[in-house]
Formats: structure tokens, C-alpha cells, sequence
């Protein structure tokens, strides 16, 4: 899979969480703790599309 298309799917699993826990706040029987862990889960993700969209960085000799 190229690095293009892993962050296409990396962002389209972002923003599907996003749904979800958008969905999840307008429903006031969903447990707090599961809006948590689906914000972890945004997280995680946001964080490895920054750490591939960052440039690697260059060591210096």
C-alpha cells in the first residue's frame, strides 16, 4: 500500500470516528466511557497521519 493511499484510509477512519462520536452525543444513554475511548481511537489516528505526514528527520554527522 503506498503512503498516499494508507493516509486516505488513516483520514477516512478519522473522520468515521468523528461521525461516531458525534452520533454518540445525541443519544443520552451512551456511556461516557465509550465517547472516551472513541476519542482515543481519534487521537491515535490524528497521531500517526501527523507522524507520516511530518518529514523524516536528517542526521547529522
Amino acid at each position: 500500500m503506498s503512503l498516499q493511499n494508507h493516509l486516505a484510509q488513516l483520514e477516512r477512519r478519522h473522520q468515521a470516528l468523528e461521525r461516531e462520536i458525534q452520533e454518540c452525543r445525541l443519544h443520552p444513554s451512551t456511556d461516557a466511557a465509550r465517547i472516551a475511548e472513541l476519542k482515543k481511537k481519534k487521537l491515535t489516528i490524528r497521531d500517526e497521519i501527523e507522524k507520516l505526514r511530518s518529514p523524516a528527520p536528517s542526521t547529522i554527522h
